[in-house]
Formats: structure tokens, C-alpha cells, sequence
């Protein structure tokens, strides 16, 4: 939780010491994420791929299973990696026609093609992550995002204000802050997993031998529909982002702030998801198909408790939480209405992030995305659509979308979860 917490916070950091800035920055910033996410996220749900898979063998006493998913994993990733990057960074000539305010566009690109190269760096520290979470070590890597969430702290405040005898650059200074931040990430989980002595067993297992095409091409078919699934929910987001544009730059700054605190929850709950991937891989790989689903629900009960508590505090603080970023009372209007949306959708957020995790430890990764596809690819966005532009509810009809799709998904969800289970039940 504390890792996942800490990987959005990167993010919500830059748009509340961004939105001292200006709107039109802070405006900018929405737009710039809106595009990168998609990409970002791919990648990121290419890299969860490993952990299921880990986790299995892990409880399987497989330690050379172990040692070949962590070197063609490592492989593939920065194949994808590269490939991602290059795809992002060539998008960036196609901002100015996304019909963004030119303000805002203008400031965009620059911010957005610095941050394009950050994916990198960070991809190849939630590789070796994701292999570590498979193996259910979780505190190195929450160590190392909490260092660079203080690194980039520090690089906001000297490049954003131009503190300390370095240059003020504004929205761009915390582009260079975030692109610091995650090039010191993969340094320091490379060292220490190189330096520890827990590793050697599946170390050994790494060489050119067990580099092999076949198995490339068997995590690229795992991985792509994880790196799909999510991509379709980010997709239906961003392109709420851009509709928000549509309204102008008030409307997509307050955007950009609700967003920000609802990612920042939901990223805590992606942290009980990511705990659940571990505990029911291990079940599965075990055998253990009673306590696999004890383990799924008692994590669905927790996402509910906690999200729960965030959507009563959204709902008692939205006049007040728009001030950490902004002044402007036109944005702080309309964040404080989108926040209350963000209310309403904490716990079917919650419950579909834990319910999907369940699913991918149970290597069903396929039947998910098409899921995701009905609930986020057709039935968010043309609700979101249909509520702001034909039905005139303006910028809390995208968010209306948001509370339709995040619903269905999680009722579809949680019900695969309880099927798939049932019938590992009747199998024992």
C-alpha cells in the first residue's frame, strides 16, 4: 500500500506545487498526463504479469521456475519499455490537434515529452518490483519509492520556484524533478538485489540458455491482456480528460485536481490488489483452493472498509482539499462538485482494483479485458459523453461516466472471482 501510495504521489505532488503556479499550468499538467498515462500504465500492467506468475511457482518450491521468469521478464519488459517510449514521445507531435485550449497545449509538450522519458528508468524498477512482490518481499521497494518521492520533493521546489541558485522553469521543473526521481529508482533496487544474499538460488538459474524466444513469446501473450485491461480504464479516463478540455482550462484544472485525489486512494487500494495477486498465487500455486478464496474476500471486505473512509472523507473535505492546489475560486467550484462523484465511486473503485488482482493470480487475464472493455471502453465513456454533452450536465456529466463504469466492472468482477472459486471448490 505504501509503495503503491507512493507511486501516485509523485503525481499528486507535482499538481499541487504546479497549481501554485497557475492555472494554465496546472491545466497543462491534466492535458500532459491525460496522453502519457495510457502509455504508462501499459507498461506498468505489462509489468504484473511476473508476479501471478512468481507467486505460482513460489509456492510450487519452483526456485528454477523462479530464476527464468526473472531473466525473460526482464528481457521483455525493456523491449517494451523502448518500444512504449518512442510510441510516446513521437504522440507529443500530435497534441496540438487534440483540441486542447493553445495555451495549454504550448505548455504541455514541453513537460510532457520530459516526463515520456522518465517510463524508462521506471519500468525497469517495477520489473525487478513486480518479481519481488511475486515472492511476497514488499519493503525494499517501498523504501526506495519513499527516497524518491523525497528526491522529487526537493527537485520541484529548486526547479519549479527557482530555489537555491537554480533556474526557475515552472511547469517543466517538475518534469526534470519526476525524470530524477525515477532514474535514481532503478539504480538503487539493482544494487541491493545484487548485493543480497536471499537472491543466489534464483540468481544461479540466470544464463544465455534460459533466454529463450518461446518463452519471450509466452510472457508477451500473458502480459498483453493485463497491459490491455488496464490500458482500457486508463483510456476511458484520459479521454475524459480530454472532453474536459472542451470546457476550457478551469474546468480541466479542476479536473486535474479531483483526479489526482481520487488516483491517490485508488492507488492505496491498487496496494491491497497487489497484496492479494501474492496471497492468492501462493494459495493456487499450493493447492490450497479454500483458503485462495478466503484469501480473494478478505481482501474485497478490507478495499471496502478503507475506501469506505475515503469516500466520507471526500465528501466532508471537497470544499477544502482544492486550496492544497489552487487558489482560483472558479477551479476550487468545480473540484469541490467532481470530488463528490470521487465520493461515490471509492468502494466499486475499490472493489473491482481487488477483484481484478484476485483475478490475474488466477492467470484469467483474457476473459478480464473483455470486461473492461464493455465497462470502461463502451459503457464509461459513452455515458460520460452522453451525460455532459447530450444531456448538458457539463463537466460532472464526464464524471457521471465514471461512477457508471467503475460500477458494472466491479460487479462483473467479483462475480467471475466467486465462480472461478466455486469451481476449484467442487474440484477438491
Amino acid at each position: 500500500m505504501l509503495a503503491q501510495a507512493g507511486q501516485i504521489s509523485v503525481q499528486l505532488i507535482d499538481s499541487i506545487m504546479v497549481g501554485h503556479v497557475g492555472t494554465a499550468e496546472l491545466a497543462a499538467s491534466s492535458f500532459a498526463n491525460s496522453v502519457f498515462i495510457i502509455g504508462f500504465v501499459f507498461g506498468m500492467g505489462f509489468t504484473f504479469g511476473i508476479t501471478p506468475l512468481v507467486g505460482q511457482a513460489f509456492g510450487n518450491r519452483n526456485d528454477k521456475r523462479v530464476g527464468e521468469l526473472l531473466q525473460n521478464s526482464t528481457v521483455l519488459n525493456t523491449i517494451i519499455s523502448l518500444l512504449l517510449t518512442i510510441i510516446l514521445f513521437g504522440l507529443s507531435y500530435l497534441m496540438p490537434y487534440m483540441g486542447q485550449p493553445e495555451n495549454v497545449v504550448k505548455l504541455a509538450i514541453a513537460y510532457y515529452r520530459i516526463i515520456v522519458i522518465s517510463m524508462l528508468p521506471f519500468l525497469m524498477f517495477a520489473t525487478i518490483r513486480q518479481f519481488l512482490e511475486g515472492l511476497g518481499k514488499t519493503k525494499i521497494a517501498t523504501i526506495i519509492t519513499i527516497l524518491a518521492n523525497i528526491v522529487n520533493i526537493i527537485f520541484n521546489y529548486m526547479l519549479i520556484f527557482g530555489k537555491w541558485g537554480l533556474p526557475e522553469l515552472g511547469l517543466n521543473g517538475a518534469g526534470w524533478a519526476t525524470l530524477i526521481a525515477r532514474m535514481i529508482m532503478p539504480l538503487l533496487i539493482i544494487a541491493w538485489f545484487l548485493k543480497s544474499k536471499y537472491y543466489v538460488k534464483y540468481k544461479s538459474y540466470i544464463s544465455v540458455k534460459t533466454l529463450k524466444i518461446t518463452e519471450l513469446y509466452k510472457l508477451f501473450k500473458f502480459n498483453l491482456p493485463i497491459g490491455l485491461q488496464i490500458i482500457v480504464e486508463v483510456i476511458a479516463f484520459s479521454f475524459g480528460g480530454l472532453m474536459m478540455g472542451f470546457f476550457g482550462e478551469v474546468a480541466l484544472a479542476a479536473h486535474q485536481i479531483a483526479l489526482g485525489l481520487a488516483s491517490f486512494t485508488f492507488m492505496i487500494a491498487t496496494g491491497f490488489g497487489s497484496a492479494t495477486t501474492i496471497r492468492v498465487s501462493f494459495q493456487l500455486g499450493a493447492n490450497k483452493y479454500k483458503e485462495l478464496r478466503l484469501a480473494g474476500f478478505a481482501s474485497v471486505h478490507l478495499v471496502i472498509a478503507f475506501m469506505t473512509v475515503t469516500s466520507v472523507f471526500f465528501i466532508l473535505f471537497r470544499n477544502y482539499l482544492p486550496y492544497m492546489f489552487t487558489n482560483d475560486l472558479e477551479v476550487i467550484k468545480i473540484a469541490s462538485y467532481l470530488l463528490i462523484f470521487a465520493a461515490v465511486f471509492q468502494i466499486v473503485d475499490g472493489i473491482q482494483i481487488v477483484s481484478i488482482s484476485a483475478l490475474r493470480a488466477l492467470s484469467d487475464v483474457k476473459f478480464a479485458l473483455w470486461l473492461s472493455i464493455i465497462s470502461y471502453g463502451i459503457l464509461a465513456v459513452g455515458c460520460s459523453y452522453l451525460f455532459a454533452f447530450t444531456f448538458n450536465f457539463g463537466p460532472q456529466g464526464i464524471w457521471f461516466g465514471y461512477v457508471f463504469g467503475l460500477s458494472f466492472a466491479s460487479i462483473l468482477f467479483l462475480l467471475r472471482f466467486n465462480k472461478i472459486t466455486k469451481a476449484f471448490l467442487k474440484l477438491k
